[in-house]
């Protein structure tokens, strides 16, 4: 019976600044350097036995401080480009607000939150699947069908793609998933690898075990 965290890196200087980010290489603001911190708390009850994060410094920093939280500061560390947030194109850099007032609201949302719509010159949710998807598959599902606990720090979109395969949710219900930063979720699986819970860790919650 193993166990798989997930977690979203904690808020950067382009989320504070409400600017598209994609995969620009931003760092981490104060406020998520914190969350990582409060996401390591969370976590030193489930011990892993190795980590997987994108390669891009908001992900690897909030990994670094979760694992000095938990005390796991030796832990086998595996990056990979395929876990990064999805490209958003001719929209990076460029601030929420002032998009939504160039191209409208609904447009931005479907940008957003679509599956399969694709920002100018980026990726869609879609596009991203197909590159978390089969690394997960190749990489780290194997890692937990052995019985290896696992934890994941990537990014919102590269992590909602996960989400829809381990889930089994729909590409309509995916507009209204949300993962806020810093917030662990964990998936608890069966010898068969049939997942058997999936729960949000919170500050309340933090020092319930379940099942491991």
């Amino acid at each position: 019976m193993a166990y798989l965290a997930i977690v979203r890196h904690g808020q950067s200087v382009w989320n504070l600044e409400n600017r598209f980010t994609g995969e620009v290489d931003v760092d981490l603001s104060p406020q998520g350097e914190a969350e990582a911190r409060q996401a390591g708390q969370l976590l030193t009850p489930y011990p892993v036995d190795c980590a997987f994060t994108s390669v891009l410094k908001r992900a690897i920093r909030t990994l670094d401080i979760i694992m000095q939280q938990t005390g796991q500061t030796n832990l086998p560390v595996t990056r990979s480009a395929a876990l990064n947030e999805r490209n958003y194109g001719d929209l990076q850099g460029l601030n929420k607000d002032d998009v939504a007032k160039q191209y409208g609201v609904k447009q931005v949302d479907e940008w957003r939150r679509s599956y399969d719509v694709v920002p100018p010159h980026g990726e869609s949710l879609e596009h991203t699947y197909e590159r978390v998807v089969p690394y997960y598959q190749a990489n780290i599902e194997p890692t937990l069908a052995a019985g290896q606990n696992v934890l994941i720090v990537a990014h919102g979109n590269s992590l909602r793609s996960l989400m829809m395969y381990l889930e089994k949710i729909s590409p309509e219900d995916i507009a209204k998933t949300e993962l806020a930063t810093g917030v662990p979720r964990l998936y608890l699986f069966d010898n068969d690898m049939k997942l058997e819970k999936a729960t949000y860790l919170s500050v309340s919650e933090k020092d319930k075990v379940i099942g491991v």
